[in-house]
């Protein structure tokens, strides 16, 4: 069947989890498909070869020069907009959109109806969210799945044979940045913290893409009330220009008022969604139903609780869901107690922001930190953390930072420098930590940095920590 894609010249930047399924859709679909892409390596030739092999146009180490005859440009959501293939689109008149962009516009093309989307972004705890979401989501009934960054393509779900009633949806400043066209059911921007300013530019225009998942938003912006950076969520549900009748809903860890969700006496409640708000609210689950209960998942669990609502979900789903929901490995995860001392890891925390969330649900810490820092600075982290720190254990190229942020604001911490970054210091750490810690303490591997510089992901560090642990109650 003919589409807008047929006979169409389209340019897809990038190989990769979404260049080659973003190739496939729009070959299968009849557009005339060149793929640009910066790499020419091992696995970069076998993809290429791929899609050689349907029809597709590849070119290899050349991701700067815009194809002759280019009428659209569908990008990997993290080839930068400074990037000269873009510049070279812009002086052209060439859209350019992601595959986020794309699978909104590919919605309900075989003729079935469109699954609505419930959008979740923010610096940190996207994941989590998203995946409370869909449990929740599945505890009432509902035919769903967690979709976009989170690794299962928002593409495969929209032109997939599985029908959905609803999609959760994960989305990254970088998708939204690509995704002019989005308008969701209803939409969360969680928390707001600098993240990826050398890809945006600033501050400011990284806050600006993460509110475009508010545009146009029909039912609900969901927004985090406690949040105090500026802009703050609130401020993005300010400016966005939303659907007639779409309603603000917040939600905070201490007691909501009208149009909030919130946690009161042990319980998590809803004062948004229900009739009366100004007197009445609803009980949804308890604080002990959200694993794990630290206070930045208890606002994550409050987020996904508000999209299901808006979603029109019942309290029991909500509760229900949240009771199913297994969070995945490296987040704020228990690993062991060894001689009366916890150790959690959380690996996951590569940013300053994730850190601060992660250090406040503990009393007495040590803190195994370091890594790489994307240009970080860490010394709002060290001040508001100095009182719990029982000490801390430095590792990665980048730990003098951290180092120095201590001297600073928290100069009675024992610190242990580790002047190492091959993968085995991660015994060493968790042994030093071992030797700082005390009954009662957590020893918690909580970075603040990326891992790159001494493993492959976090989630290889992670496990190296897991393992370390595990020797020492050996």
């Amino acid at each position: 069947m003919p589409s807008e894609f047929t006979g169409k010249h389209v340019t897809v930047a990038g190989l990769g989890v979404s260049g080659v399924p973003a190739a496939k859709v729009l070959h299968g679909l009849g557009a005339h498909v060149t793929v640009v892409n910066d790499g020419d390596d091992e696995r970069a030739r076998a993809q290429a070869a791929e899609l050689e092999a349907l029809g597709v146009t590849v070119r290899l180490g050349d991701g700067d020069t815009l194809p002759e005859g280019t009428e659209l440009i569908v990008t990997a959501p993290g080839w930068k907009p400074t990037k000269p293939l873009f510049t070279a689109a812009g002086q052209a008149g060439v859209p350019v959109w992601g595959d986020v962009e794309l699978a909104w516009r590919l919605r309900g093309l075989d003729g079935r109806k469109p699954a609505p989307w419930l959008a979740v972004t923010g610096t940190n705890g996207k994941t989590t969210t998203v995946q409370m979401l869909a449990s929740i989501l599945k505890a009432a009934g509902l035919r769903t799945a967690a979709v976009g960054n989170i690794g299962v393509s928002l593409l495969d779900a929209v032109t997939g044979e599985q029908e959905y009633d609803v999609l959760a949806v994960e989305l990254s400043s970088y998708q939204l940045h690509w995704a002019p066209s989005l308008r969701a059911h209803s939409a969360a921007v969680l928390n707001l913290a600098p993240d990826h300013l050398d890809w945006h530019g600033s501050m400011e225009a990284y806050a600006a893409d993460k509110g475009r998942i508010y545009e146009g938003n029909q039912v609900a912006c969901v927004y985090n009330v406690d949040a105090t950076d500026k802009p703050s969520t609130e401020d993005l549900v300010r400016a966005a220009d939303v659907e007639e009748g779409c309603r603000a809903i917040g939600f905070t860890g201490g007691t909501p008022g009208p149009s909030q969700l919130g946690v009161v006496e042990g319980l998590l409640v809803d004062r948004a969604f229900v009739e009366d708000r100004q007197k009445n609210a609803q009980e949804l689950a308890e604080v002990s139903d959200v694993d794990p209960p630290a206070p930045h998942n208890i606002a994550n669990a409050l987020a996904a609780a508000g999209l299901a609502r808006a979603f029109g979900v019942s309290a029991a789903a909500v509760r229900d869901g949240l009771r199913a929901f297994t969070p995945d490995a490296h987040r704020i995860a228990h690993v062991a107690d060894v001689d009366g001392v916890a150790y959690v890891d959380d690996s996951k925390a590569t940013n300053t922001h994730a850190t601060e969330a992660s250090l406040a649900a503990y009393e007495s810490i040590v803190w195994i930190a370091g890594g790489l820092a994307k240009g970080a600075t860490f010394d709002e982290l060290v001040t508001g953390a100095a009182k719990r720190l029982r000490g801390a254990v430095l590792i990665g190229a980048d730990r003098a930072l951290i180092r120095e942020a201590l001297a600073r604001h928290a100069p009675e911490v024992p610190v242990v420098d580790l002047d190492r970054t091959d993968t085995g210091a991660m015994l060493q750490a968790v042994q030093e930590a071992r030797r700082l810690a005390r009954p009662g303490d957590t020893v918690l591997l909580a970075p603040a940095c990326a891992s790159m510089d001494m493993f492959t992901n976090y989630n290889q560090r992670g496990d190296a920590f897991a393992q370390a642990v595990r020797e020492l109650g050996a």
